[in-house]
C-alpha cells in the first residue's frame, strides 16, 4: 500500500507538470479543442462516400434499380449531417483565429451538397482512373481486383473528393481525408494537387504529389516518386498561391523512385522518366530520362 501510495503521489506530481506546460505559450497549446473538427467523424463521413462512389463493391445485400436509391440514401444522410457539421466547426475556428472571412450560415451545407452533386462527374472520372490501372498493370486480372485490393484506388478516390472540398476553400477537412488516405495506403497526395483522368499508381508505396502538383490525363507513376518543392523560406501569404511543385503534362510515364522538383520543372507530354532520375528542370515532350539531371 505504502509503494502504491508512493506511484500515485509520483503520478500526480507528473500529472502537475504537464498541466503546468500548458502555460508556457507553446504554439501546440490549444485549449479550445472542443471548436475544432473531429478527426473521427471525418473519416467516418468519408467512409459513407467511397460506398456511395462503388456501391455495388460495398452493398451488404442485392442490389436493383427498385433498392439502388435506397442504399444510396443510407450513406449520403449521415455523411451530410457529419461534414456539415465538421465543416463548420473548421470554418469557425478558422474565424475566431483570423485566418478566414466570416462565411455565412448556411454555407458549410451548400458546400456539402455541393460536393454530392459532384459525385456522379467524381465517378466518371475514378471510373478512367480504375480503368486505367486494368489496362496499365498486367498483374491485374479485373476491375474487381482493382477495386477492392488496390491502394492507388484508395489513395486517389480519396484525394478526388478531399480536392473538391479544397476547391470550395474548406479548411482542415480536406488534408484530414488526405492524411488518412495516406496513413492506409502509404501514398501521399495533398488535397490541392490538380490531377487529370486516367491516372494510375503501380505499387504505390512512398508516392508523394505536392500541393501545386498539376498532373495532365492518362499519367502513370511507380512506387517511390517524389513530385515536390525545391527547398525555400515559407511565405505564409502565397504559400498557397506559389507554384512549388512540378507540372507534368498528358501521357507521362514516372518510374521508381525517380524525383521531381521545382514549381518551373514540367515534363512534356509523352516522356518517360527512368527510376531513381533526379530532376530539377524541364524537359520537352517526348523524352526519355535516366539517372541524374542537375541543374
Amino acid at each position: 500500500m505504502a509503494q502504491t501510495r508512493v506511484q500515485n503521489s509520483e503520478l500526480e506530481a507528473a500529472i502537475d507538470e504537464v498541466t503546468a506546460s500548458y502555460g508556457s505559450g507553446f504554439e501546440i497549446n490549444n485549449l479550445e479543442s472542443a471548436a475544432l473538427p473531429n478527426k473521427r467523424a471525418v473519416i467516418d463521413a468519408f467512409n459513407h462516400l467511397t460506398p456511395v462512389i462503388y456501391m455495388g463493391f460495398y452493398s451488404r445485400r442485392a442490389l436493383d434499380r427498385h433498392n439502388l436509391r435506397d442504399s444510396i440514401g443510407e450513406h449520403l444522410y449521415p455523411a451530410h449531417g457529419t461534414l456539415v457539421e465538421q465543416i463548420g466547426r473548421a470554418v469557425t475556428y478558422e474565424e475566431r483565429s483570423g485566418r478566414s472571412a466570416v462565411h455565412s450560415p448556411d454555407w458549410s451545407e451548400q458546400v456539402v451538397l455541393r460536393l454530392f452533386r459532384r459525385i456522379p462527374e467524381l465517378r466518371n472520372i475514378l471510373n478512367l482512373d480504375v480503368s486505367a490501372a486494368y489496362e496499365g498493370d498486367p498483374a491485374a486480372n479485373s476491375i474487381e481486383e482493382i477495386v477492392f485490393s488496390y491502394p492507388a484506388v484508395r489513395a486517389i478516390t480519396a484525394h478526388r473528393v478531399a480536392h473538391v472540398l479544397y476547391e470550395e476553400g474548406v479548411p482542415m477537412i480536406p488534408r484530414i481525408i488526405s492524411e488518412y488516405a495516406h496513413s492506409e495506403t502509404g501514398i501521399d497526395i495533398h488535397a490541392g494537387a490538380r490531377i487529370g483522368s486516367s491516372f494510375f499508381i503501380d505499387h504505390g508505396t512512398g508516392v508523394v504529389i505536392g500541393e501545386t502538383t498539376d498532373i495532365g490525363q492518362n499519367v502513370k507513376l511507380y512506387q517511390g516518386v517524389t513530385l515536390g518543392a525545391l527547398s525555400s523560406p515559407r511565405s505564409r501569404d502565397a504559400s498557397h498561391s506559389f507554384k512549388r511543385h512540378p507540372t507534368l503534362e498528358n501521357n507521362v510515364t514516372i518510374y521508381a523512385g525517380a524525383t521531381i522538383l521545382g514549381g518551373d520543372t514540367v515534363i512534356g507530354a509523352g516522356s518517360v522518366i527512368g527510376g531513381n532520375a533526379w530532376i530539377t528542370e524541364s524537359v520537352p515532350p517526348g523524352s526519355k530520362v535516366f539517372g541524374r539531371m542537375r541543374e
